[in-house]
């Protein structure tokens, strides 16, 4: 059901009930990333891009980079669909003015991806580090990416910054060199089309939410905004925690505030590494080789504990 990012997309997305039933049918554990589909005017005539996220800070949820894209000579159209930064217009407005854009299909173009909080934690805790803000900068990449690829004529783009502002710019433009772009601080509230970036981003953060699946079964009446300081958010981390797996996929563990309460009430457990042979001493057999199926067991295979299932956890090595 998602889109690949330099296809056109597989499913067409109108409205708000559209929106969620596409984010519904996606796995939890999985970025998904949509684009819908290029106006002709967007591949006619010189267009201005914006990018922005939504939920970079919250310890639920996932975050969503969005974007937007118009013919410079309509850009009026977004002011008078009154596209603000997400951030001061209350659900209510948001939601009305995302079905605006999507009712101008004709002239405005949009896209998002949404990245799982278990991909954000995967990264931020790997060895090799994958910090948040590489994490962002590649999904405004990809939505570039994405847009340029599917031939609209990108003339300008304007993104609001992730870090400084100076550093960002030379990198995108390091990558994208026929374009002109501009990163700045607080760009949803400067311009109208990195607003309108905002508020497609928002809204499919808010109602990722909305419809998120428990694949673990809980049964969950509030969890809140998400963010650390929201009471909902914190009685649901205190509540539904497992003491040797931790959270539910709808936590991201990096972020210290689910760190901190784990080290309260979860299992200290550590895990030793064990030294790489690539040789067996002689006359020895490796330990795997006790466990290894033999036409006797080998139809006696047992299945895992739905504990596992439900957590989509599976095994990486096979004995």
């Amino acid at each position: 059901m998602k889109s690949e990012k330099n296809e056109e997309p597989t499913v067409t997305i109108t409205n708000l009930s559209q929106l969620q039933t596409f984010i519904k049918d996606r796995n939890n554990w999985q970025n998904v990333f949509y684009m819908s589909e290029i106006p002709e005017v967007c591949r006619e005539y010189p267009c201005i891009l914006g990018i922005d996220e939504a939920g970079r800070g919250p310890v639920l949820g996932p975050m969503v980079y969005g974007t937007a894209f118009i013919p410079i000579n309509e850009q009026t159209l977004l002011e008078t669909l009154e596209c603000a930064d997400s951030k001061v217009l209350n659900e209510e407005k948001r939601d009305k003015i995302f079905e605006k854009i999507c009712d101008q299909s004709g002239k405005i173009g949009w896209g998002v991806e949404i990245i799982a909080p278990n991909s954000i934690c995967n990264s931020m805790l790997s060895r090799s580090k994958y910090s948040l803000n590489q994490v962002s900068m590649d999904a405004a990449i990809g939505l570039m990416r994405a847009a340029v690829n599917l031939n609209v004529k990108i003339e300008h783009v304007y993104v609001d910054t992730v870090g400084k502002p100076e550093k960002y710019q030379e990198y995108l433009k390091s990558i994208f060199p026929k374009l002109k772009i501009t990163v700045a601080k607080k760009a949803d509230s400067t311009y109208p089309i990195v607003s309108a970036a905002s508020i497609c981003a928002k809204v499919t953060r808010d109602h990722s939410l909305k419809v998120w699946n428990f694949t673990e079964n809980l049964e969950v009446a509030e969890f809140g905004s998400g963010y650390p300081a929201d009471p909902h958010t914190k009685q649901f981390l205190t509540d539904q925690f497992e003491p040797v797996f931790g959270y539910p996929q709808l936590v991201r563990f990096s972020w210290s505030t689910a760190e901190n309460m784990l080290k309260n009430v979860a299992y200290h457990i550590e895990c030793e590494e064990e030294e790489e042979q690539n040789t067996h001493p002689p006359n020895t057999m490796a330990i795997t080789s006790f466990f290894k199926m033999t036409r006797e067991n080998a139809n006696n295979v047992k299945t895992m504990h739905e504990f596992f299932t439900k957590r989509n956890l599976s095994r990486e090595v096979d004995f």
